[in-house]
């Protein structure tokens, strides 16, 4: 069993071109802390319609993704090294056919919440209210219009068991008046901003309560270029 204090000699198994390692780091703590702690999703249980559901929507520069899915035994450590490789299942955008855990293929800015969205939608109707779903973003992916439609959707709909973790490293072109949680709060969202490095402020954040209400965490990282 791996843990934390792990991950970098995991991620340092990864080598290649195109690694987008800045988009990586920003989201290694986030992602620990979920698949550690708050997510009810195991590699025995990744095709239990009761386990939550993780979306990875920045899914250009994996490999903290694939080192934590490692570390907790989704997918074998020894695939690690040939990441991006030609014959490799882990590709440098995840494909949920071939990497074992994940919920969506990824990579292209702006798609996942809307998918959360639909996917909240899908197990309200099936009657399932218990599965959470968790989708991480990007800062820069509120450039995109199609997340706006997801926000102001989500809101009013009363999803409240759709998460939403924004990674903030300053890489968005376009200002937030009022800030990235303030966009979400104006939609009738519960939100909440912590450090992106704090793993028990964002404990506390992602097992906050909002009942009625889609929930978002920004979570603040060193700027991308710093």
């Amino acid at each position: 069993m791996y843990g934390y204090d792990d991950l970098p000699r995991l991620m340092g198994l990864m080598t290649g071109d195109e690694k987008h390692g800045p988009a990586a780091t920003s989201t290694l703590d986030v992602l620990w802390v979920l698949y550690d702690r708050v997510l009810r999703v195991t590699p025995e249980r990744r095709d239990d319609p009761a386990r939550d559901r993780f979306l990875l929507s920045k899914g250009h520069g994996p490999m903290a993704y694939y080192a934590v899915l490692a570390a907790k035994g989704f997918v074998p450590v020894d695939w690690l090294p040939g990441f991006g490789s030609y014959d490799s299942p882990l590709g440098h955008h995840p494909d949920r056919v071939l990497v074992p855990g994940a919920e969506i293929g990824s990579g292209s800015l702006g798609h996942g919440l809307p998918i959360a969205v639909g996917t909240a939608l899908g197990l309200r109707a099936q009657g399932r209210p218990d599965p959470a779903v968790w989708v991480l973003i990007g800062d820069a992916e509120l450039d995109e219009g199609s997340n706006h439609e997801a926000i102001a959707f989500a809101g009013p709909a009363g999803l409240d068991r759709l998460h939403t973790v924004v990674i903030d490293n300053s890489s968005a072109s376009h200002a937030l008046p009022g800030g990235i949680a303030a966009r979400f709060e104006a939609a009738g969202w519960s939100a909440v901003t912590v450090d992106g490095r704090d793993h028990e402020a964002l404990y506390a954040a992602f097992t906050a309560p909002h009942p009625g209400r889609p929930h978002v965490v920004v979570a603040r990282v060193e700027p991308k270029n710093s």
